[in-house]
């Protein structure tokens, strides 16, 4: 060999005395094991990369967190990059991933809700009890709103809400493993059909009533989205129904407003009636497959939904529809219809720039009708009374019924059916028995965290879509929290804010930025006003969507009604 050739085989090029392979690939390894119990979760359910989230969940229920191995696995089973399974796994905030070397979390998780309800309701006094309790061996956490503000406050022991709740209770239900999710009392298939359900839609089947009839209606109607857009429901079934097949369609059952509790009261109590306007909705724009994607908050939904679509096809009246319901993960931002559209799709539940619109690029590049359980809880009433009687209903010059959600300081909080338009005086005497003994009305909420706050001398003004926006405020999902002279807005508004800077997506850099400096900023003993309301602007200017463009608005809203409790 000449001194030139040893040279290279040193530097390990050719010279077979000196080659060495790689005995695996590179990256981590999956171990057989974790693949195995992988593949035993799974079954002989496909491999679709839109159902990764739902195998997450399957990882998650069955070991109580996902570990690096089973990710790998799931990874290797699933023909995914263990980066894309992992960034998915971390984006949600209720799987637990545990890294290598690190100590999984206890059996049994506590979550205290900390929305706004809650907290003036004692959330954090009951937070604070119930860490002492309790050793390492069960974790007590604060969440985000559990879509139970009419009952505050409320505790999540493993899946199962208690509310209204004390310390002693939380600690005897986790002692007693009172842990799994309850289905409550609801109409089910044969009480809804002894009272004329699934009628019309029998008559959608038989073409006694036809697509064109059935959209005029509810153009006439004034139906709009309830979800908080206020789109014209009749109006998106056309335009969803002109675009060029296959058409799909997606439910969005992910309340996470914080106060915003109307979806949850009716698919608990009345869900045919919803079923039978999502069955409606779907023949109309004639979609081969519905995504019905509810929160995971609401577990109890979920066995209940499956329940009864199960019954629905044993009677032949699922018609040619496919449903598939979907879990949410503990994400907000996934009720924004395009995150909710990557979450389904089995991604991080980021929302897409638009154009394309939903309606017309959705669901797997597909046209895709998206609706509010809300919206299509109305669609049996308005079509079998008329459109007329939905029209009629209404105060103040407005049209239509509303669902409010109301909490906070009144007397009888609840979901409150009333006139749209009504005000938020009228509401509280008329509705909610007036405000709690002790308590004068000083404050309110009319759309939830991100629709502003105004005082109590602006108590007459209508509670609807475009009454509200000349005030720097929005109705949304009408979800309206009161409070009383008891409650320091300030206080108020840091609480939303924080809310908004733990559930912003990340994907901008106005909101994800924006929220934290404005946390950091509220916190202080002096508010920086100037900067304040610079920053607010920022974000409503330059976010992508609404989450970051109403972030501000407590800001906004503290600075033109309450500078007294700012100082």
């Amino acid at each position: 060999m000449t001194e030139s050739t040893q040279a290279v085989t040193k530097r390990g090029h050719p010279g077979k005395s000196r080659k060495r392979g790689r005995k695996t690939p590179k990256g981590r390894q999956v171990e057989p094991v974790a693949l195995e119990e992988v593949q035993v979760l799974l079954g002989d359910e496909p491999r679709r990369r839109d159902l990764l989230i739902e195998y997450l969940h399957l990882i998650q229920d069955k070991y109580g967190h996902l570990s690096a191995r089973h990710l790998s696995a799931l990874a290797a089973e699933m023909r995914l990059a263990q980066a894309e399974v992992y960034e998915v796994a971390t984006f949600y905030a209720h799987f637990d991933v545990v890294r290598e070397n690190e100590v999984p979390p206890p059996a049994l998780t506590i979550r205290v809700c900390d929305g706004i309800a809650c907290e003036i309701a004692g959330a954090q006094t009951l937070l604070a009890e119930l860490c002492e309790q309790f050793d390492a061996d069960v974790r007590v956490v604060h969440a985000p709103c559990m879509g139970r503000c009419d009952q505050a406050p409320v505790a999540e022991v493993g899946h199962n809400h208690m509310v209204s709740t004390s310390s002693a209770a939380v600690v005897e239900a986790a002692n007693k493993g009172r842990t799994a999710h309850q289905v409550p009392d609801y109409i089910d298939y044969d009480s809804y059909v002894a009272q004329g359900g699934y009628t019309l839609w029998r008559e959608c089947l038989s073409g006694k009533r036809t697509v064109e009839e059935i959209i005029t209606a509810l153009e006439h109607s004034g139906l709009r989205g309830l979800g908080g857009a206020g789109f014209p429901t009749g109006r998106k079934w056309r335009i969803v129904r002109g675009y060029e097949g296959p058409r799909l369609m997606a439910v969005n059952c992910d309340e996470g407003e914080p106060g915003t509790f109307k979806d949850r009261h009716y698919l608990e109590r009345d869900p045919h009636r919803f079923l039978e306007g999502m069955l409606i909705a779907a023949w109309a724009v004639e979609a081969a497959t519905c995504y019905v994607y509810v929160r995971d908050e609401y577990r109890a939904i979920h066995e209940l939904k499956a329940r009864e679509l199960a019954r629905l096809e044993a009677e032949g009246l699922s018609g040619n529809l496919k449903v598939e319901i979907r879990r949410g993960a503990g994400a907000y931002i996934c009720g924004e219809e395009s995150a909710m559209i990557e979450s389904i799709e089995g991604k991080r539940g980021l929302p897409r720039n638009r154009p394309p619109y939903v309606a017309e690029v959705g669901l797997f590049g597909r046209p895709t009708l998206e609706n509010n359980v809300e919206t299509l809880y109305w669609v049996r009433d308005i079509l079998e009374r008329g459109p007329e009687w939905f029209a009629g209903a209404g105060r103040h010059g407005r049209k239509g019924w509303r669902s409010y959600s109301v909490s906070g300081r009144v007397k009888e909080p609840g979901v409150k059916l009333a006139p749209a338009g009504i005000t938020v005086r009228e509401l509280i005497e008329e509705f909610c028995g007036g405000m709690q003994e002790g308590h004068r009305f000083k404050a309110y909420l009319p759309g939830g965290a991100s629709g502003g706050i105004l005082p109590a001398s602006m108590d007459d003004v209508p509670l609807d879509f475009g009454t509200l926006e000349e005030y720097g405020c929005f109705i949304g999902s009408a979800a309206v929290v009161v409070f009383s002279e008891q409650d320091n807005m300030r206080d108020v508004a840091l609480n939303l804010m924080r809310f908004f800077e733990d559930e912003s997506c990340g994907q901008c850099t106005p909101c994800r930025v924006g929220t934290e400096k404005a946390v950091k900023l509220m916190s202080c003993d002096h508010w920086d006003e100037g900067l304040l309301s610079e920053l607010s602007r920022t974000m409503m200017d330059a976010s992508i969507c609404g989450l970051g463009q109403a972030a501000g608005n407590p800001i906004n809203s503290m600075l033109k009604y309450f500078r007294e409790d700012i100082s």
